[in-house]
């Protein structure tokens, strides 16, 4: 190889970088000014200046008015953050599952803790009864909603101790799983009253709207946790993505570290579904955006994916707020809006991009 050869690869590589680092740089920066506008952004008007205003008096500990700051403060604002937090979590959870289980369609609810949250959900809110009896309200709906949503997960742990597990066993443990829990809950949702019944529909169908700065700072240890131990693990998720074989020929055991990675991903989306219900496509949706610009070397991947994460969910969550005179869950926006990003996807993309 020539110098010149040499110098041209080595300017080839480092623009390739520079490419990853700058989309991320871009969603970052794109996701604060969307912070900044959804926090002006809601059913009740309040301009830029007033609602930024009202934020700053707060802070000084100055008079203010007591509905803008309840409006603000209390209801925008955290809702804003849970979604930054919730949105880049989803994404990471999908990321890493697409990779360790080496498929395209895998997304963070794919091991059934969807499932198992809207299960133990339906519990506390129809019957009443929490696993935890001194607990009841709002709480006892989180408490229920996290302990089920594991249950998928320790049953793929239980199947391990007698046989091999492969991302098809975990795909379809979860699958059967997921099947039981939906039959279950469809089956306490027929004996519900109406008001119990709009309760567990809005809660399934995923929605910010009971953020508050009492739950953020939960969702957002797990999830920054979480994204840690998936940033710090990018190497081995690459190793997975090989297939089973090239993981052994590395010395590397692929089934203990699909698990540790599974348990993992299912604590940080447990930990969000208790707080928001299931909000679909954005784990399944924004890792196959992502691998379009940067490719699918996990180390820039997860990242990344939390990047955009969180400035999809901003900008959705944004949109379900003003949609009719109540707003809509943003579970459902995120299904119209990624349904068709995913077709798409899956018309142009090339199976390279994301193994």
């Amino acid at each position: 190889m020539t110098p010149d050869e040499f110098q041209e690869i080595r300017h080839d590589y480092h623009r390739f970088i520079s490419k990853k680092v700058t989309f991320s740089a871009i969603c970052v920066a794109i996701s604060f000014v969307a912070i900044v506008l959804s926090v002006t952004i809601g059913q009740y008007s309040i301009s830029f200046l007033d609602s930024y205003g009202v934020i700053i008096d707060h802070i000084l500990g100055r008079p203010l008015d007591e509905m803008s700051n309840h409006i603000i403060w209390e209801l925008r604002m955290p809702r804003a953050l849970m979604a930054v937090f919730v949105g880049a979590g989803l994404a990471v959870c999908g990321a890493a599952m697409q990779s360790m289980m080496r498929n395209p369609l895998a997304d963070p609810y794919t091991t059934g803790v969807a499932s198992g949250a809207s299960l133990g959900a339906a519990v506390a809110i129809i019957l009443g009864v929490c696993i935890i009896p001194a607990v009841g309200g709002q709480s006892a709906i989180v408490v229920n909603a996290f302990a089920f949503s594991l249950i998928p997960v320790c049953v793929i742990v239980l199947i391990s101790k007698f046989k091999k597990v492969t991302p098809t066993t975990m795909i379809l443990s979860g699958i059967a799983v997921m099947f039981i829990f939906s039959a279950t809950t469809s089956m306490l949702m027929l004996a519900a009253n109406p008001s119990d019944l709009a309760e567990v529909y809005i809660w399934t169908v995923g929605t910010l709207g009971k953020a508050s700065w009492s739950n953020l700072p939960i969702v957002a240890a797990v999830t920054l946790s979480g994204l840690a131990v998936l940033v710090a693990g990018s190497k081995s998720l690459n190793i997975l993505a090989m297939g089973d074989k090239g993981a052994k020929s590395l010395g590397v055991n692929p089934t203990r570290l699909r698990l540790v990675f599974m348990v993992t991903v299912a604590v940080m989306t447990a930990t969000m579904v208790s707080f928001t219900g299931t909000i679909g496509f954005v784990g399944l949706v924004a890792p196959h955006v992502v691998r379009i610009f940067i490719g699918s070397d996990n180390k820039y991947l997860i990242p990344c994916s939390a990047a955009f994460g969180a400035l999809f969910m901003i900008c959705v969550d944004s949109v379900a707020k003003v949609v009719s005179n109540t707003g809509l869950p943003v579970g459902v926006i995120t299904a119209l809006v990624g349904g068709p990003i995913f077709l798409i996807i899956l018309i142009k993309m090339q199976k390279r991009v994301w193994r």
